[in-house]
């Protein structure tokens, strides 16, 4: 069983110790039959050996069944824990573009939907094996009982799994087909949660993305009830088998053997003792069916992430390039899928130097590249051709994580933590609430122990809380994507005005990249993208055209 062999990797040795343990748990439940028997066939009162071994027994079944299922508890959640653990360090040891290809919905389907099922799965595992255990218990003394008895059940058994197997694969389909349509059921859920606005302004949207998702919720639950009906009808069928063996050990055995009443008793009281560990078995069968599909996927997805994995991704240093004097970026390209069409959209090759304390306004159209360019040149993305230089050295998988920590970035998709994640500063709580207070947030917004007090606020007002972070980060280069798009016109003044000429006195480089126009003279700088090229990369004051506004302080 997969599921079994995915906890042997984790612990081979807490595993040995649970069988054991539902071993000699399933040994003492069959002693404890055997006693009971023995009991039921005595005509006179029981002796002093007999009712010291039922004693005996019933404190080693509870005993062992409690080693067994501890073991077995401890050992299922630390292979999750393990396996969560294992996902996280795959997703973070992917390049940001493979992530994007591969897409969120999948990554979150694994980890909310076949992470569950593996967990809800682990909990029954100790009491399949200490079931396991007992019917094996039962079999064995059936056959101490009588051998020609244990023949006649072990070959309706093996009818029993040989009919069985056959609707066993049709549902084992049926959730395979379930979870890969729970992918798409995935990403229309993001859409539900990301899109509510456009849905609510749109009726006739809302209708056709409803009708959608209904039709993909309803092929997941068809494929589901389908998967659980045929283990059903399975489960039902082998308890059938067994009753079919009691009724030909009451009414076809004596007519073909000389039994005695005690023997009869001894053969019916072992089936119908069999028959709830076997029921558990079977009851157990679609969880353990649906727990596989999710292995296999879970599997099958850290094998795509660990083929574009890099160790630099994942590294954990701390260090930062000091006193640079250039960055290079040279010959450098990057193409990807446009949605929607055939083509392929390649941005570059570029070629640009940027310099320590300089502010560069990044323009173009939308679709220009040049969140791309901001990406690649920050080592988010890999370039395909072309290099990187820092001081004239290049940048490879070896220092790529220590070039990346030149940045401090606040994408136009930023994601604001709650709490001030890697600054553990003495004096942290005071420079932020100095920041937060600058950044006109005071009355909304506390930091104590580095923890925001909240990030329930407008997107603006989100926007300045990542601006915060990129403040106490402290790092050579800034990047702002589209930062004052979303801010009221009093502190997107701040920024221009304000923050930006704070920042290059400072030393930092600060990249911008915007549509204000009217605000490009408060750079050095102008680099514009048209269509993945760079149409002209020269001093503010050149020939085109910004429009200048006189600054006016904001009163204290």
């Amino acid at each position: 069983m997969k599921l079994l062999s995915f906890m042997m990797k984790y612990s081979p040795g807490l595993v040995i110790t649970a069988l054991i343990a539902g071993t000699i748990s399933g040994a003492s439940s069959t002693g404890l039959l055997a006693v009971i028997n023995s009991s039921l066939r005595r005509s006179e009162p029981a002796t002093a050996t007999l009712i010291l071994s039922f004693i005996g027994l019933c404190l080693i079944v509870p005993l062992s069944r409690i080693i067994s299922e501890v073991v077995l508890i401890r050992l299922g959640q630390g292979a999750l824990f393990d396996l969560r653990t294992q996902l996280r360090r795959q997703i973070l040891a992917v390049p940001l573009r493979q992530l994007e290809k591969l897409g969120s919905h999948r990554l979150m389907a694994a980890l909310t939907d076949d992470v569950p099922a593996i967990t809800n799965i682990v909990t029954v595992i100790p009491v399949l094996c200490i079931n396991a255990a007992v019917a094996i218990g039962c079999l064995l003394f059936l056959g101490w009982l009588s051998w020609q008895m244990l023949t006649a059940v072990l070959v309706f058994i093996a009818v029993g799994i040989a009919t069985y197997q056959i609707p066993i694969f049709k549902a084992m389909a049926r959730f395979k087909l379930a979870r890969e349509q729970a992918d798409k059921l995935f990403r229309h859920l993001r859409a539900l949660t990301d899109g509510i606005k456009e849905l609510k302004l749109h009726s006739h949207r809302r209708a056709a993305f409803s009708e959608m998702f209904d039709s993909t919720a309803g092929t997941v639950r068809g494929h589901n009830v389908s998967g659980l009906t045929i283990y059903t009808v399975a489960s039902s069928w082998g308890q059938l088998l067994v009753f079919v063996v009691i009724g030909m050990l009451l009414f076809a055995v004596p007519v073909w053997k000389e039994t005695t009443a005690q023997s009869l008793t001894g053969y019916t009281l072992v089936l119908l003792f069999l028959m709830t560990p076997l029921q558990v078995i079977m009851n157990s069968l679609p969880g353990i069916g649906r727990a596989n599909v999710a292995l296999n996927n879970v599997n099958e997805l850290g094998l795509t992430l660990t083929k574009y994995s890099s160790a630099d991704e994942i590294s954990n240093t701390q260090e930062s390039p000091a006193n640079w004097r250039s960055l290079d970026i040279i010959g450098v390209t990057h193409a990807y899928q446009i949605e929607g069409e055939e083509s392929k959209f390649t941005l570059g090759p570029i070629d640009m130097t940027l310099y320590p304390g300089e502010v560069v306004f990044v323009i173009g159209g939308n679709g220009s590249g040049k969140t791309t360019l901001a990406k690649l040149m920050s080592g988010l993305y890999i370039p395909e051709s072309g290099e990187i230089h820092l001081d004239g050295a290049p940048v490879t998988s070896r220092n790529r994580e220590r070039y990346r920590h030149l940045f401090s970035a606040v994408f136009s998709d930023f994601y604001l933590f709650e709490s001030l994640l890697g600054l553990e500063t003495p004096g942290l709580d005071d420079n932020a609430a100095d920041y937060i207070r600058q950044l006109g947030l005071s009355h909304k917004v506390e930091v104590k122990d580095g923890k925001l007090s909240t990030t329930e606020l407008s997107l603006g007002q989100r926007k300045r809380l990542a601006l915060l972070t990129a403040y106490l980060e402290d790092r050579p280069i800034y990047l702002f994507d589209e930062w004052a798009a979303d801010q009221d016109p009093i502190f997107k003044r701040v920024f221009y005005y304000q923050i930006l000429p704070e920042l290059k006195a400072r030393g930092k480089t600060v990249i911008v990249i915007s549509h204000d126009d009217r605000y490009y003279h408060v750079g050095d700088r102008i680099i514009k993208l048209d269509y993945g090229r760079i149409e002209y990369d020269r001093p503010v004051g050149g020939e085109e055209e910004v429009t200048r506004e006189v600054y006016m302080p904001l009163a204290n």
